[in-house]
């Protein structure tokens, strides 16, 4: 159960981080925008997915207005972002196989693939020491987009 515990810790510390760093858009919604966090927050609340709200930022950051080195920060701190996203959905959206000492030995993804005349779904990935690995790798790596996001934000004056 020692190696079930630090698995879902793992997911679990991937999903604050991201959740964190994902609630950093707000502040750059609001300096892109020109609006008052209250008002970004209600823009960012009323998009209900991630890529909805990834989207609106990069297009935001697209608009002539943004001076370019703005707009260059921005899209490549978001561009890391959806780099990231695939392993967070792929932990968030499987379902967990045990082995005989209870802890996750395998991830199935809830996903249908359509062929011609078959279809398949749940592919079956074992979770390995190096699946372990890329998960706090990606902690890593969106906690440095966290911080990074906060330096765009400073730099430029957005509310904070």
């Amino acid at each position: 159960m020692q190696r079930f515990d630090e698995i879902l810790l793992l997911i679990g510390r991937l999903n604050y981080t991201w959740t964190n760093t994902e609630s950093l858009l707000i502040h750059l919604i609001a300096g892109l925008a020109k609006v008052d966090k209250e008002t970004a927050v209600v823009i960012f609340l009323t998009l209900n997915t991630t890529r909805a709200r990834i989207d609106l930022v990069e297009r935001l950051a697209k608009m002539a207005k943004t001076p370019e080195k703005c707009r260059k920060d921005i899209l490549s701190l978001l561009e890391k972002l959806n780099q990231k996203s695939s392993l967070r959905n792929k932990y968030n959206h499987c379902i967990y196989s045990f082995d005989n000492k209870g802890d996750i030995s395998h991830t199935h993804l809830m996903r249908i693939f359509d062929g011609k005349d078959t279809i398949k779904y749940g592919k079956v990935e074992a979770m390995d020491d190096a699946k372990v690995g890329r998960i706090s790798e990606c902690i890593e790596d969106v906690a440095r987009v966290n911080r990074e996001i906060w330096s765009v934000v400073r730099a430029n004056g957005f509310p904070q």
